[in-house]
């Protein structure tokens, strides 16, 4: 039966939970989500939906178009420096986030995951997520991305790359458990645990994005490069653990965005030599970050 306007704004309240977690998925910021809902609202109160015989679907078409459209502008930022990236969050209206909600979504959906997932381009994104997690047809999805159901799936087959792939490291195991002590002791602020971790001649190098600084910084000493993980105990929450070019590595987002990647060198014990702290735009974009199946 066609939904009246009155029937569609029920349904919408009813929807709202998965609406939500669908915008959020594609977003992976808890304020662009809701913004995404309101827009998407919006549009849908100004729309004739005299037609609709599916309110649930077409609604979440109208949210996944709106993220779309999300994805696609900040798609076009992606190579503006990262103090300026970090004032434009949260989104275009400024919808303020509640800090605890977002890590508690962030954790039930994967760091890991929506790390991956802004990785992507945006049609990717929006395929992987709505097929994937949400079941929508790849007729469904085609059709809001103007291509061929075809094209639509192998969109979505490129996105599996965040379900994890092998690692060509020889000793991934070890390294992958050196790293995991890295986080949590960083995220714990347990100095003596981190230095246990660290080779006494170990050199971290971090470019000009990472504090900001107008030059790249570079320390060693194991003591010394602890107390600067300690500095970034508040980013370490947001944090997890990937593969970095197909190597053991930690990245680190905000609100659902890759802000900062670590890459790692060890040495033949296992303890960590080398760390690669990279927040330059340009050289994110070169990396390739997967998950750890």
């Amino acid at each position: 039966m066609p939904a009246r306007s009155d029937d569609m704004a029920r349904q919408f309240e009813l929807d709202r939970p998965r609406l939500r977690a669908v915008a959020y998925r594609i977003l992976g910021s808890l304020g662009e989500a809701d913004d995404a809902l309101q827009e998407a609202w919006l549009r849908a109160d100004r729309a004739d939906t005299s037609e609709v015989g599916n309110p649930s679907g077409w609604l979440t078409t109208v949210v996944a178009r709106v993220c779309l459209n999300l994805l696609r502008a900040r798609d076009t930022r992606r190579e503006e420096p990262l103090d300026d990236a970090a004032r434009r969050q949260p989104a275009a209206t400024g919808t303020a986030a509640d800090p605890a909600e977002e890590v508690q979504l962030a954790d039930e959906v994967g760091i890991a995951l929506l790390i991956v997932l802004d990785t992507l381009g945006p049609a990717e994104r929006l395929a992987f997520v709505l097929h994937d997690m949400f079941d929508v047809p790849f007729d469904d999805i085609a059709a809001m991305l103007d291509k061929t159901p075809a094209a639509t799936r192998q969109l979505a087959s490129r996105a599996r790359r965040v379900r994890g792939v092998p690692a060509p490291e020889a000793d991934l195991p070890r390294r992958r458990r050196a790293v995991d002590a890295y986080l949590a002791a960083t995220r714990g602020g347990d100095f003596d645990a981190l230095v246990a971790l660290l080779h006494p001649d170990v050199v971290l190098s971090a470019d000009a994005a990472v504090v900001p600084t107008p030059e790249p910084v570079t320390v060693s000493g194991m003591e010394q490069v602890a107390r600067g993980a300690m500095a970034s105990m508040a980013r370490a929450r947001s944090a997890a653990v990937v593969l970095v070019d197909g190597r053991v590595g930690m990245a680190m987002a905000e609100n659902g965005r890759l802000r900062v990647v670590l890459r790692f060198d060890f040495a033949a014990d296992g303890r960590i030599t080398g760390i690669d702290v990279i927040a330059e735009p340009a050289r994110l974009n070169e990396l390739d970050i997967t998950g750890i199946g």
